[in-house]
Formats: structure tokens, sequence, C-alpha cells
């Protein structure tokens, strides 16, 4: 990666008060063109104070306050929206929670040089789950062989949310158009990247379940999921997909 490029993590955080701090510092030595910001959605726990003082300790990390909890989706749009005007060059989508391991992040900008978006696929080699119940791997791994069929988005694992976009693919994509809010968000913003003709790359990864905190899966959550990939299908077959 030429040194003039810069990259951007971006998490989104709510009630991530035991993970933030050691996530930040798990991943900014890993390469001094790396920088973060955390897309805070009022955490009722302290989140957003303690973002606020690592940024105030180190000048590569940046903190975006939301003032409610709107999902996953329009915490990470807000976020692409502040990277795109700051001009990095790859921009990260990651959990806070450690459950994405901050060890990829060399293969993600290795792989990104030669692609326009990389995803980190926990099925792309079998099943790389570890510690979840067999109910929620089973959902999960069923609801990537559900959106290939309903989508034929080229994807093994869709929903995956460990991604690094080039600038130029979120400059290209509609952000305004982008409705999903919970965990299709990921699905969506796979499959306009794909309709545009832009070179996605699945690399594996180990998927760990969160060290500290609760999951912010629910059940309006799969709900999304189950009638969006509907709703994409239909949007690529007429040319909505911009």
């Amino acid at each position: 990666m030429n040194r003039a490029q810069r990259a951007l993590i971006i998490f989104p955080t709510y009630n991530e008060k035991d993970n933030i701090e050691k996530i930040v510092h798990g991943v900014l030595p890993l390469d001094p063109r790396i920088n973060v910001l955390i897309v805070d959605d009022n955490s009722p726990d302290g989140t957003g104070d303690i973002a606020d003082r690592l940024a105030q300790k180190e000048a590569k990390v940046s903190v975006l306050h939301r003032q409610k909890k709107e999902g996953l989706g329009k915490a990470y749009i807000a976020g692409f929206r502040w990277a795109i005007e700051q001009g990095f060059d790859f921009i990260f989508e990651m959990d806070a929670d450690f459950s994405h391991g901050p060890e990829y992040l060399r293969d993600f900008l290795m792989e990104i040089q030669n692609n326009d978006v990389v995803i980190g696929s926990r099925y792309i080699t079998g099943v790389n789950v570890i510690n979840w119940p067999m109910s929620r791997l089973l959902l999960s791994y069923f609801a990537n062989v559900y959106t290939r069929m309903i989508t034929g988005l080229p994807l093994r694992d869709a929903t995956g949310g460990f991604k690094c976009f080039r600038r130029e693919v979120l400059e290209a994509i509609n952000l305004d158009a982008v409705k999903s809010s919970g965990y299709s968000f990921q699905i969506e913003m796979s499959m306009r990247a794909w309709k545009k003709g832009f070179r996605i790359k699945e690399i594996p990864i180990v998927f760990y379940e969160r060290r500290a905190g609760s999951s912010k899966m629910s059940k309006k959550i799969m709900r999304e999921a189950i009638w969006m990939v509907w709703s994409l299908r239909i949007k690529a077959i007429f040319g909505l997909l911009k």
C-alpha cells in the first residue's frame, strides 16, 4: 500500500464500554496508516465518554456522537460520509467486541490493493465460528444460503460485517438510498457494490463470539433481513440499485 494512502476503521458502538478502549489499542499499532472513527449512538453505559477520552489522547482517533440508537446501518452511513469528507482511501467496517480479530487487518490491507471490496468470510473455508450456540450458527449459515438463492449475490458470507471498501465504492453508491438498519445492511451494501461492477473478494477469518457485553441481534433485525433480500432482488431486476 502506498504510504500516502490512509485507512479508517469505523467502530459503531452502543454499550461497548468494556471493549472500546481495548479494541482501539489493539488496531492502531498494526499499521501506521490506520485511523479509527467511533460512531456512538448515545450509549447509556458511558461508551461515548470513553471514546472522547481516547480521542483526546490519540490523534488518530475521532468520535461521532449520534443522538439515539437507530441501527447499525445508519451508524455506518454516518461514518462513511465522514470518511469520504476526510479523504480516506480505505474504509473498514469492524465490530468493537473482538468478534473480528485485529490480526486480519493486514490481510485486508493487502487484498484491497487489487480489489474494491474485501469481506472477511466465516464460511468460505468451511464454518469458522467459535462459541456460538448451534441454533444461531445454523440461522446464520442458512441465511447466507437463502441470500445467495434469492439475490444471486456470489458471496459465501453476505451477512458478514468485517469489510473494507475503497473510497470510490462508497462514493459511487447512493448512500441516501440505503434503507437497511440492521444486519441486512451488509447484504444491501455488497449487493449495490456488486451490481455496479466492483471487484469483491472474500478472505477467510475466524469469527469469535463477543468477549464482553451483549449481542444486538433481535427478531426485528431477522425480519428485516428476510424481506430485504426480496426487495433487493426486485430492485436489481428493474435496475434500481444505484
